[in-house]
């Protein structure tokens, strides 16, 4: 099973890829975490055709048989045991994981009806380049849960 976060934006700042990477080459090789950042589209005034550039971009980068899952602020909220249980259940699935990162105004409807699961990392609004690294932070927490690795302290 592989794991890609898929996001707009392609300009973040080194010490955001520093981060990212630290969390990645973490995860074991059964569970491969890479990233794949598409250039924001051109701001619109109408942010409607905005965040539709930004969901052809997303959906482009899906195939038919992944999981996705949204990250939206209206998505579920979860702790660190439920995504650790949530690895192991898409570990069982066979499907690869691909987690999408919408830009400043969200994702579009479109590619929230195409996510399998919608989930929040928090009640907070972090700028969209943080959240790779606290989602990739967040997915080596739930396998070293699963794992019974001793970094996740109770």
């Amino acid at each position: 099973m592989k794991i890609r976060i898929l996001s707009i934006g392609n300009k973040c700042p080194g010490w955001i890829k520093t981060g990212f990477d630290e969390y990645a080459k973490r995860m074991p090789r059964e569970l491969p975490l890479t990233l794949s950042e598409m250039q924001a589209p051109r701001h619109h005034s109408d942010p409607t055709k905005y965040q539709q550039a930004e969901a052809e971009k997303l959906l482009a980068q899906v195939n038919k048989n992944d999981w996705v899952i949204a990250l939206d602020e209206h998505g579920k909220s979860i702790t660190s045991v439920e995504l650790a249980s949530d690895l192991k259940d898409w570990q069982m699935q066979g499907k690869d994981i691909a987690f999408l990162i919408g830009g400043a105004d969200g994702l579009a409807q479109e590619v929230l009806s195409r996510a399998n699961q919608k989930i929040s990392l928090s009640n907070l609004t972090f700028p969209h380049y943080m959240v790779r690294v606290i989602l990739a932070e967040a997915l080596y927490r739930a396998w070293s849960i699963g794992a019974g690795h001793p970094y996740h302290r109770v």
